[in-house]
């Protein structure tokens, strides 16, 4: 009696397990079709003309019309050059991404290295400046950017993205758990400058967060609208959502869905792009962090 029990209550185990992963696997593949709908919706409405933009399931006939019609003299007189606008956004959020990372990554490291009497409120300073939302300082940064003849440049939105207070409390935490400070003091005794040691010993460890650091970064900057709306006028330095704000706010008859669609397909590519880039960063840091731990 016994033995049949175990079998009876083995069997049913099993069946009720079954049972929960058929559960989760139906629940994660309606969340990725859910997640991916919007996407395919997208792409379908690009091969598509004006009209025949909606909630449709296959792809149309217009995607070589609609590529010639984005990338037309028209276009460009209306909206700005929606090529040089991919341009324009690629450095933009390339070069803020790489400044943000590098000097956030060496603040934190100066201010979990070294022992100075200033260092908590150099902390304090840095989470009261995190506080502070962009939107209430946009005024008087704008203004100084006039002063200073810096309008319709690229330097304010580059420049000012050494300031990152987020990255700069990401990296200090990512340090406090995988930098030794023995290793630092192992660079010195042998003689290693400062800067050699933090680009020579300490950056390599800290290539995970960078990569993290960087898909973030870029990504916001990429997607970066205020910033850019209060900087920019000259249509030939638009970025992507400039171009797009102009794109949606067309009128009844300048507005063409179909190359709108378009454009949003090939501005989320470069996103894609440095996400598949940097992801292998990612999972070997996770990879190695489980084998340490």
């Amino acid at each position: 009696m016994t033995g049949s029990t175990e079998i009876v209550g083995t069997k049913s185990g099993k069946t009720s397990l079954l049972i929960r992963r058929i559960i989760a696997y139906v629940v994660l593949i309606a969340l990725v079709i859910i997640s991916l709908l919007p996407f395919y919706l997208l792409l379908i409405n690009a091969t598509r003309e004006r009209r025949q933009v909606g909630i449709q399931w296959y792809p149309g006939p217009e995607l070589k019309s609609n590529w010639s019609k984005l990338f037309s003299g028209s276009t460009a007189v209306a909206y700005g050059n929606v090529f040089k606008a991919l341009m324009n956004s690629l450095i933009i959020s390339a070069g803020a991404s790489v400044l943000c990372v590098y000097f956030s990554a060496l603040t934190a490291y100066a201010t979990h290295v070294y022992q100075f009497k200033l260092r908590k409120f150099a902390d304090t300073f840095i989470l009261l400046v995190m506080m502070v939302p962009t939107q209430a300082s946009a005024i008087g940064f704008y203004r100084l950017m006039i002063s200073w003849k810096l309008t319709d440049s690229f330097i304010p939105l580059i420049i000012p993205a050494i300031a990152a207070p987020s990255t700069y409390y990401f990296m200090k935490q990512y340090m406090a758990s995988s930098l030794p400070l023995e290793i630092v003091e192992a660079a010195r005794i042998d003689g290693c400058g400062e800067f050699r040691t933090f680009n020579t010993i300490v950056a390599p460890i800290l290539k995970p967060a960078f990569a993290v650091q960087m898909i973030f970064t870029f990504v916001g900057n990429w997607n970066n609208f205020f910033m850019p709306r209060l900087i920019i006028s000259d249509k030939a330095k638009y970025t992507i959502p400039l171009v797009l704000s102009a794109m949606n706010h067309a009128g009844p008859q300048e507005q063409d869905l179909g190359i709108f669609y378009l454009y949003m397909v090939l501005a989320i590519l470069p996103v894609v792009i440095v996400y598949l880039l940097l992801s292998k960063y990612i999972i070997r840091g996770i990879a190695l962090g489980s084998v340490k731990g």
